[in-house]
């Protein structure tokens, strides 16, 4: 199993969720986050006056798939979330050693 951790544009979530969707992915988290990458925040002009904004507003979706959905996932979060412009975000994929379902017990791809 791989957990799949997605950083995107706030925009594109419904994009990227309908896209995980078609692709029989089951359950996801999305967490509000701030951050920056290379582009180092931006600048922004409020009422005329000129200031700069460190963080930008991203959302981070995180799941876990059988490690036969892995590629497929990747490629469609990739796809459905690029605008082409600075600031798309990243995909990080780490290996899950165990999953657990607290409600039945069930383990590993069962949980999922």
């Amino acid at each position: 199993m791989k957990m799949i951790v997605a950083v995107i544009k706030p925009f594109k979530l419904d994009e990227v969720r309908e896209a995980l969707t078609r692709l029989g992915a089951q359950g996801l988290t999305v967490s509000e986050v701030k951050g920056f990458g290379r582009q180092k925040g931006q600048t922004e002009i409020y009422r005329g006056a000129e200031y700069h904004v460190s963080f930008l507003p991203k959302l981070k979706i995180e799941l876990v798939v059988p490690d036969s959905l892995t590629d497929q996932v990747v490629e469609a979060i990739a796809a459905t979330a690029r605008t082409g412009k600075i600031g798309d975000g990243k995909i990080f994929i780490y290996d899950v050693e165990r999953a657990v379902r607290i409600r039945t017990g069930e383990l590993d791809e069962e949980a999922l």
